[in-house]
């Protein structure tokens, strides 16, 4: 069921948080500048007006999505910090001060599932209209566009990691539904990872590859055990996890979609040829900024390992549809070579050309500021690591992050104009009212 936003018209010696706070604090300035009727209007369909207990109030959920990308929060301490904070209350619609949680943190995660990728597009296309100077006509014309890895929150995946998790999970699978394994190797698993430890010991290397081999062996009498012994109805219940299973013991290391983790199997694996970092996990993301202004345009998220210039077609599909524009001219980095149109759109990618004019080298020159601002998500607005489950995880976590960039850059913004605001009253005291006044206190005395 859905549920409404309180309104108290009380009077007194309690005044509302309104008239308590800064009215120059970019919190406040946010919260009376978002369009909430959009998402009332847009989210409202996902609820019932007849069953359930209340919901909470959509506008309280979407500045908490908000308020955790942009603030870098998890969904713990974003709660904890919400009853402390008025700011963040009155970013949430509330008129008075709660000194009580406004949710539980596992509500975050009901929120996120009903309103979907949808929902996260219509909160990231807000972010663009709250930066969009009216009467900008180049705005969207031109962009650049770049790719980068949203790794997962995974461990660092080997053979042998994943062989023990895979004799683990079945040997809680056989506890689960009360199936007597013929072994569980327990003693045996102790003694190899001990040898697996001290691999560069005196022939350590020889013992520990052999260690491996006979982990990789017990994983595979462990799950066709347990197969064996599951009842049909148990299979029904278990196959998926037990077909997982024997992929992850059939790959070889030139298998293509390989599963890297057993509780994130979608996780693909990037060799980025970094120094410090040769591969990532997790999934690759289109990031599409507008030139003039650095406003982030487009956020994509891909499952599969493709290549920069096929995600062109449809990252440029969501900058229009985000924007409302057409792109004309699109500056990206030599992994994009191979397309040089899509449809209406140019694309550049840098390449030597001595007739070049001297304002396409400006905007390949501009092209190199959306790598700071990758920077920025990965490490402002947590897109470093990924905490979310599953592709839908992936995809929530990229356009929050992105729009949560766009509200942290208009809030910074309108910081400076606050600023210049102070610096106008002083100059002014200063240069022209000061030298006045003194000067008619002069001609009094």
């Amino acid at each position: 069921m859905l549920g409404k936003q309180k309104h108290t018209n009380q009077v007194g010696m309690f005044t509302s948080l309104s008239d308590q706070l800064d009215q120059k604090h970019p919190l406040y300035i946010l919260a009376n500048r978002i369009n909430w009727q959009l998402f009332e209007d847009a989210f409202s369909k996902h609820y019932s007006d007849k069953m359930g207990a209340p919901s909470k109030p959509i506008r309280l959920m979407v500045s908490l999505l908000i308020l955790k990308q942009v603030r870098n929060l998890s969904d713990e301490s974003l709660v904890e910090q919400w009853s402390e904070n008025v700011y963040y209350q009155y970013l949430g619609g509330e008129q008075f001060y709660l000194p009580s949680p406004p949710c539980s943190s596992t509500e975050f995660v009901a929120f996120r599932k009903r309103i979907g990728e949808e929902g996260m597009t219509l909160i990231l296309q807000e972010s663009i209209h709250l930066n969009r100077k009216e009467g900008d006509d180049n705005f969207g014309k031109t962009i650049s566009i770049d790719t980068t890895v949203q790794e997962k929150n995974i461990t660092y995946p080997t053979d042998d990691k994943l062989y023990k998790k895979v004799i683990k999970n079945c040997v809680l699978i056989a506890a689960k539904e009360d199936v007597v394994l013929h072994q569980t190797y327990a003693k045996e698993l102790k003694r190899l990872s001990f040898q697996q430890r001290f691999k560069k010991r005196k022939n350590g290397f020889r013992l520990a590859r052999k260690a491996s081999k006979r982990v990789k062996t017990i994983a595979g009498r462990v799950v066709r055990d347990l197969e064996r012994k599951l009842t049909p109805s148990m299979l029904l219940l278990h196959g998926s996890n037990i077909e997982l299973y024997k992929k992850v013991l059939s790959q070889k290391r030139e298998d293509k979609n390989k599963i890297y983790s057993l509780c994130e199997p979608d996780v693909k694996c990037y060799a980025k040829g970094k120094e410090h970092k040769k591969f990532e996990f997790g999934s690759k993301v289109s990031i599409a900024t507008c030139q003039q202004t650095g406003i982030i345009v487009g956020a994509l998220n891909f499952t599969e390992t493709l290549h920069d210039s096929k995600t062109l077609p449809l990252a440029l599909e969501q900058v229009k549809q985000l924007t409302t524009v057409t792109p004309e001219e699109v500056f990206a980095d030599r992994g994009y070579v191979g397309k040089t149109s899509h449809e209406q759109t140019k694309i550049y990618t840098p390449k030597p050309n001595p007739s070049i004019s001297i304002e396409q080298r400006k905007k390949h020159s501009k092209r190199a500021a959306i790598e700071p601002i990758i920077g920025h998500l990965k490490s402002d607005h947590r897109m470093n690591r990924n905490f979310l489950k599953g592709i839908a995880g992936d995809t929530i976590n990229v356009l929050l992050a992105a729009a949560a960039f766009n509200f942290k850059r208009v809030m910074n913004l309108w910081k400076k104009e606050a600023i210049i605001s102070w610096k106008l009253i002083y100059n002014f005291i200063i240069n022209i009212y000061w030298p006045f006044y003194a000067q008619k206190l002069k001609s009094t005395f």
